[in-house]
């Protein structure tokens, strides 16, 4: 009896939506110089390993779709970042993006009613759903109550310009930081539930 309790609060719970970005320590998202392609490790891929592990849906904005797609589709299922990205439901947060532009496959287009589509996928049943970059996506969901994880990956550099997440929000946001690791190349990995 406890054990049927528990499969029926699984199914009743609502997805997470968790988002992973690389920043600058002055809040640049947008640098090369604070990005996974400069300050990836094996050590930080094994934390990323284990939160994609937890995920069986991507949630992405129209810029991250197509930078992502130019590369990972090309990549092979030996590559585990490969085969999740390339086998996992996408789901593409766009205006300007048509349903015939959508190479990158299997993915569905988002538009119009967004925080109501994106309400409705936290309500199906599944694992977390991962927000890989798509900074601008990430800063209005967290605006609009929609985001439940924030996974910053703090970089050792000033970059000085660029995009920083938190412009433009201007209500207050309280934040709980639930996990940090610093790793050995000098990079914060900070865990925030909203």
């Amino acid at each position: 009896m406890p054990e049927d309790h528990h499969v029926q609060e699984a199914e009743t719970s609502t997805r997470k939506i968790v988002a992973g970005l690389f920043m600058s320590l002055d809040g640049v998202v947008d640098s090369l110089e604070a990005s996974p392609k400069k300050w990836g490790s094996t050590e930080m891929n094994e934390t990323i390993a284990a939160g994609v592990a937890q995920a069986d849906a991507v949630l992405l904005g129209p810029r991250t779709y197509r930078m992502l797609a130019q590369f990972w589709q090309y990549q092979s299922d030996d590559l585990p970042m490969a085969r999740f990205l390339n086998h996992t439901a996408k789901y593409l947060v766009s205006s300007t993006i048509t349903e015939d532009m959508l190479e990158w496959q299997p993915a569905t287009l988002i538009r119009g009613m967004l925080f109501e589509e994106i309400t409705k996928l936290k309500q199906q049943l599944g694992k977390n759903i991962q927000i890989p970059g798509s900074p601008r996506l990430v800063r209005s969901l967290l605006q609009n109550g929609l985001l439940d994880e924030l996974r910053l990956n703090i970089c050792p550099v000033v970059v000085g310009s660029g995009m920083r997440l938190f412009d433009e929000i201007m209500d207050q946001v309280s934040l709980q930081l639930v996990d940090s690791k610093a790793y050995s190349n000098g990079v914060v990995g900070l865990t925030y539930r909203i």
